[in-house]
């Protein structure tokens, strides 16, 4: 069995911290990854205003937040403008580059999309994408080759702006199979591999599901003969969970699953349907996110 392995990078100190130690255990493995940045200012403390909300208060109860993450995402950008990632972290970035690993751009501003993406119209979604584009890409030496975008809000404004840049596929939805967005009726270029399974966050203290299982409930998702696509997150597998995404690679070693890089899918993919791109919800994610039509 295949599974599709993406890292999503959201904030400052999980690019400074995280990063590096995903890098160390994938490198234990001999794995590589697709890693998704977010390059520009980290404001994700702002988030804290959500609380208001019912939905994302439960949610941060039910995960324990303060020490899923730390406080220091949690209150970054809240009081002072958060510090931008891209310039301070440069190095870190460019290091995953020199590893072999796929570099995507995940957001320049991770929070401003994740808040505002329904009132952006496609100037301001093709400037925040641009900004991020060319800032890796001078980081890197070279574009991005893959896209994904926070919290899987996208819309069809968002499709068609990143058909101005040069991905090889994007990751902006949850679905079950490789296809090609249609929009106005017509199959877009570039190609959509979208998560299959559930975020560490979305499911823990959920129906039983808990840190001693969560790594078992995950296995239990896993499907042969079908599209798997894992996301973990450099601010929770890569620090307060680091010890158990390694032991989850290494029982997945035993049960002979193997992981890659997204875009390796593609090479193996011989027929791509077409298929709309749907707001829904999924259990334990607080409001829409971008899904696969399951009827296309």
């Amino acid at each position: 069995m295949k599974v599709g392995l993406r890292i999503d990078v959201d904030t400052f100190r999980g690019t400074k911290t995280g990063v590096p130690n995903l890098c160390k255990i994938l490198a234990d493995y001999n794995l590589n990854a697709s890693f998704f940045f977010s390059i520009g200012p980290d404001n994700m403390g702002r988030h804290l205003w959500r609380l208001l909300r019912p939905v994302f208060f439960m949610k941060m109860l039910r995960s324990k937040a303060a020490n899923l993450y730390g406080w220091d995402i949690l209150l970054k950008g809240t009081f002072f403008p958060g510090p931008l990632i891209g310039e301070r972290l440069a190095d870190v970035i460019a290091a995953v580059s020199n590893k072999g690993h796929e570099i995507g751009l995940h957001a320049w501003d991770h929070y401003h999309w994740q808040i505002h993406i329904d009132t952006m119209d496609r100037r301001s979604i093709r400037r925040s994408l641009e900004k991020g584009y060319d800032q890796l890409t001078r980081i890197t030496g070279k574009p991005p080759v893959c896209s994904a975008v926070p919290a899987w809000k996208c819309d069809n404004k968002v499709l068609l702006e990143k058909e101005r840049l040069h991905f090889n596929y994007n990751s902006d939805c949850r679905g079950r199979s490789i296809f090609y967005p249609v929009v106005g009726g017509e199959p877009l270029a570039q190609p959509q591999i979208p998560v299959t399974l559930p975020t560490y966050d979305e499911v823990i203290g959920y129906k039983g599901v808990s840190a001693d299982n969560y790594n078992d409930y995950i296995f239990s998702l896993i499907k042969p003969e079908e599209l798997n696509v894992l996301t973990v997150h450099a601010e929770v597998e890569g620090i307060s969970c680091a010890s158990m995404f390694d032991q989850f690679l290494k029982t997945a070693r035993s049960k002979g699953i193997s992981f890659n890089p997204l875009g390796a899918f593609l090479q193996e993919e011989t027929t791509i349907d077409g298929a709309s791109m749907v707001s829904g919800k999924v259990p334990g994610r607080d409001g829409w996110i971008s899904i696969q039509d399951q009827n296309k």
